[in-house]
Parts: structure tokens; sequence; C-alpha cells
């Protein structure tokens, strides 16, 4: 045996323990703080999951709304002025969005306010239009 690969057999003999621990993987303490950081990912992750299903379902009652409003306007607007005279008003109710309208009559205009209230929505949804008189 030459005396270079005896020196490297003893090398690796007297090699300390904390040496060839190293070499062996990963400690239960980089375990634990990856499965740590994996948690906190994952539970964030499904948070904003839960935020942006709820904004999406708002987005689309205030869309029905929107509709709903573009429908009563056309309809109110489709009317001559002596029709709306009296102050017409009424409130339905489309898939638990309540809407209520109303007309109120001015000089030569009559002025339709139409206002939704959509569940789990704090402030309510405002529409006005004024109508000029021609007839």
């Amino acid at each position: 045996m030459s005396t270079t690969s005896r020196w490297r057999s003893a090398e690796r003999e007297t090699a300390s323990p904390s040496r060839r621990r190293a070499r062996r993987g990963v400690t239960i303490v980089e375990i634990l703080i990856s499965l740590l950081m994996l948690t906190l990912g994952v539970g964030g992750a499904l948070g904003s999951a839960g935020v942006v299903a709820k904004q999406m379902g708002g987005g689309q009652r205030q869309t029905l709304a929107a509709s709903l409003a573009q429908t009563r306007l056309d309809s109110l607007t489709s009317l001559a002025c002596a029709q709306l005279a009296g102050g017409l008003s009424g409130t339905t109710t489309t898939n638990g969005i309540v809407e209520a309208w109303t007309v109120v009559d001015g000089r030569n205009t009559k002025t339709l306010n139409i206002t939704y209230t959509i569940p789990r929505r704090v402030q309510t949804l405002r529409y006005s239009t004024v109508i000029p008189c021609r007839d």
C-alpha cells in the first residue's frame, strides 16, 4: 500500500463525528421547520381562495342588480309622463335581491329612483334617472 493511500485511509477513520453526521441527511428540526412553512403556505392559500370566492359571488349579485335596474328603467321610461303621474312606486324580490322603486313628479320631468338591497352587503345600490316629459 502506498503512503498516500494509507494517509487517506487514516483520515477517514479519524474524521470527527460531526463531520460524518452532516453527510447523513436532514435533521428533525429542519423537517419540522419545513413542515411549518408548508402548513402556513397552504393555510394562506386556502384563506385567499375563500375571500376570492366571496368577492366573485358579490360581483355576480351586483351584476344581477344592475341588469334588473336597466330593465326597470327601460320599462318605466317607455311609459308616457301622464302614466307616471301621481308618484308610482313598487317593490319586488328577485333571487334574494330586494328592489324598491319610486317615481317623483317634477315640473316637466319625472325622476326614477331604484334601490337594491343585496343579501350580505352592508350598503344598498341606488340608481336614479330623470325623464323629460314631452307629451
